[in-house]
């Protein structure tokens, strides 16, 4: 084995041990050192300059600033699913068959010759409820129909007859409903206008009617509009709690849309990349549980962080100094610094929820640098051909040091 010189161990030694300190070795991210250095510099200015981002450290008080977000209720808006369907009174633009009846031919609309006629009845033209609400009947004149039951009409129209006709008896039927109508829109195979039939509609039943989801059910988000009162909620909570499919009113519009919540994963976990979230509330410590977790190998539990954009107001309220001015709005980078390490890590991420878009990243540990630095050491000396060699080592360790 050819012998060196000591200047030459100690150009390469210096040469390592610079490349070492520096950001040269090869990682999966940013340096947890450099992430709190460069926080710390820049808040120290924040009287000066607006800081880049703010990290803020997980503990039981950041928590109350960011609660996990309830699961989204149509019965808390609208009523529980258990209140029955609606009764459904005529409206402008529907279209009813109205038959009347007498007890004997020779009355007010059975003719004395109709002995060979099938019963003593006449069914009247189809009536359209006209925009002032009101349909017409012979000899009982308009007749106001929209926001009545056809109960309500029946006995209405036999009132007004009862002096003209022998003994007359009115059936009403619905030909066609326009104003008992809800519309379904959005990712569903048929966007359509459904009639509520009398024993009433359901969220579910209405979907259906539509030809169902055109996306997937855990991507799928259900929005009920009624009037001015709007409430959203997760498809697969319709399925999985029999309570939020509540019954439709007539001029509800359900409105369905997809929406692919997903974060993203990097450095020491098990697995990198985009990942779906999958359940509706996905917490910190189920979102690293989907990744693989933390490599023993390589990660450092005191030092993994979750990168989300937060408003202005929010970290004001926290007392996080950020540098916007006063009244500003919109969104401020955060970096969450989660440490694993402290017997109430697990717990604390268990109450953190994720949010779409977030960011998760695991550092290295201490001691994955090292083994890289002797990795990168036992590369260079076990590589050295002889004197020509030694020299182009040094000097492009000489470089890198510049």
């Amino acid at each position: 084995m050819r012998s060196y010189g000591k200047a030459y161990f100690a150009s390469v030694a210096s040469a390592l041990l610079a490349l070492s300190g520096c950001s040269t070795l090869p990682r999966s991210g940013p340096d947890d050192q450099a992430i709190e250095r460069q926080a710390s510099v820049y808040l120290a200015a924040q009287k000066t300059e607006q800081t880049p981002y703010a990290l803020v450290d997980l503990t039981a008080n950041v928590l109350g600033f960011f609660p996990l977000e309830a699961n989204k209720t149509l019965s808390t808006g609208f009523g529980p699913s258990r209140k029955g369907p609606p009764s459904l009174p005529l409206g402008v633009g529907d279209v009813v068959s109205i038959t009347l009846f007498e007890s004997a031919a020779g009355g007010l609309f059975i003719p004395a010759d109709a002995g060979s006629r099938p019963g003593n009845f006449i069914t009247l033209p189809n009536q359209t409820v006209d925009t002032r609400g009101q349909i017409n009947v012979p000899y009982a004149g308009a007749i106001r129909a929209a926001g009545r039951l056809p109960e309500e009409i029946r006995a209405d129209i036999e009132q007004r007859l009862a002096d003209r006709a022998i003994e007359p008896q009115v059936v009403i039927n619905l030909v066609q409903s326009r104003s008992s109508q809800i519309s379904v829109l959005g990712d569903v195979n048929g966007a359509a206008k459904i009639e509520i039939n009398p024993n009433g509609e359901r969220v579910l039943d209405a979907i259906s009617g539509a030809g169902g989801l055109s996306a997937p059910g855990r991507e799928s988000y259900v929005t009920l509009q009624r009037g001015s009162t709007t409430a959203t909620v997760p498809f697969e909570e319709l399925l999985s709690n029999p309570r939020e499919n509540i019954f439709l009113y007539p001029g509800d519009v359900v409105y369905v849309n997809r929406e692919r919540r997903t974060f993203l994963a990097f450095g020491a976990s098990g697995l990198s990349g985009r990942v779906d979230f999958d359940e509706s509330n996905l917490t910190l410590a189920e979102a690293i549980g989907k990744v693989g977790g933390l490599l023993d190998s390589r990660a450092d539990p005191a030092q993994v962080f979750l990168y989300r954009l937060v408003d202005a107001q929010t970290l004001t309220r926290m007392g996080v100094q950020t540098g916007v001015t006063k009244g500003g709005d919109g969104q401020f980078p955060v970096i969450f610094r989660l440490n694993l390490r402290k017997p109430d890590g697990l717990f604390l991420a268990q109450k953190f929820g994720m949010r779409d878009k977030d960011i998760l990243y695991i550092s290295n540990s201490d001691s994955a640098e090292v083994t890289k630095f002797l990795a990168v050491v036992n590369t260079v000396t076990s590589g050295v051909a002889g004197p020509a060699t030694d020299a182009v080592l040094v000097r492009n360790a000489e470089r890198t040091l510049r």
